[in-house]
């Protein structure tokens, strides 16, 4: 089934909807979910979260790529679980080195007086990334979006492990270079 024929059930109110987001793009979510959060059981509860969450906000919402849609919110939605279950702690897990990677280039802090900003940083982060070749623009998103442990990357792209955290310390080294020539106080 296409994506805007699910889109279409989305609007109708048709609970047909979440079993052809489910039969579609389950394992997607859950892929994203469990990348973040570690765990089948949490990965599980995120993804049914997110079909609940694509309920209520189609309508208003027409997503033009569904797959996009899903796994922004099954993303958010599994980082906010994280944040919550590891509030007080301080482990070694994939995430927190994500986390920590990035809070080299980009601030996490967060205001209402921020949006705006928050807005064009994306732009900024969306602009910069047009500027790598398909191949490093893959592998960052692999890391940052998808939370893919660099072994995985590694193996992926048929690159050594070295070879993927050096490539993506540059990647982050030309980010910060760009942002702050862009106005971004980092």
């Amino acid at each position: 089934m296409e994506d805007r024929e699910i889109v279409d059930l989305y609007w109708e109110r048709n609970s047909n909807a979440i079993k052809k987001t489910a039969s579609k793009y389950g394992w997607y979510c859950k892929t994203i979910a469990k990348n973040i959060l570690g765990n089948n059981e949490d990965a599980e509860e995120c993804v049914n979260d997110t079909y609940l969450n694509t309920w209520n906000s189609i309508p208003p919402d027409r997503p033009n790529v569904l797959a996009t849609y899903l796994g922004k919110i099954t993303r958010n939605l599994s980082f906010d679980r994280f944040r919550h279950r590891h509030a007080d702690k301080r482990g070694g897990g994939e995430i927190e080195l994500v986390l920590d990677e990035l809070g080299e280039c980009v601030s996490g802090a967060d205001s209402v007086e921020l949006e705006v900003e928050k807005k064009e940083l994306v732009r900024a982060i969306n602009s910069f990334l047009d500027t790598l070749s398909q191949e490093k623009c893959n592998i960052f998103l692999c890391r940052y979006w998808y939370a893919i442990p660099v072994s995985e990357i590694a193996t992926r792209f048929g690159m050594s492990e070295g070879n993927v955290s050096v490539t993506l310390n540059r990647i982050r080294g030309k980010l910060n270079k760009y942002l702050k020539e862009r106005g971004y106080d980092l």
